[in-house]
């Protein structure tokens, strides 16, 4: 995998370049994350590059980012707990302080983690976590995006045509 598309998430998303790409939505792309040290971890990237709050989004578009949102939670916890039985719960973030374009955060949450961490925020990680090669997003993870992509191809479905989920 070439790297140039992390410079550019949304632009190469865009050109159907970016290979964390698991589905285009409404109003934007569900991405795996980069990291997988909580395997499930994916991202919601806004459509449109130059927009870096939720608030510079119309009403509409806003809500549709919104239940984008929604969906790949539920999408990445349906996978989740069908691949993992210390499944616990999803946490959904739009933090925005690293990153300058609007995305957010879906990180899975498992019984397996460490004990002074499991409920508390990810970000209080140790910062190897996030380096470290082996928690890389690679072909490991195969089987995880075919999870993720098979729930998010199920609740579009299902979204439009207008059925509970």
């Amino acid at each position: 995998m070439k790297d140039g598309w992390r410079e550019d998430r949304i632009g190469s998303a865009l050109r159907g370049e970016n290979p964390t790409v698991l589905q285009r939505l409404e109003a934007g792309f569900a991405v795996i994350g980069d990291v997988q040290f909580l395997p499930g971890y994916a991202v919601l990237l806004v459509d449109d590059p130059s927009v870096q709050r939720l608030t510079e989004l119309s009403r509409i578009k806003r809500l549709a980012f919104l239940a984008d949102m929604d969906q790949l939670g539920e999408a990445v916890e349906r996978a989740c707990k069908r691949l993992d039985p210390a499944f616990r719960r999803v946490n959904l973030e739009i933090l925005g302080n690293t990153d300058p374009f609007l995305h957010a955060h879906v990180w899975p949450r498992f019984e397996w983690e460490p004990t002074e961490l499991v409920r508390k925020p990810v970000w209080l990680y140790p910062r190897e976590r996030w380096s470290d090669e082996r928690y890389a997003l690679g072909p490991q993870h195969t089987t995880l995006r075919a999870a993720i992509s098979e729930e998010l191809a199920r609740l579009t479905t299902r979204r439009s045509a207008g059925a509970p989920s």
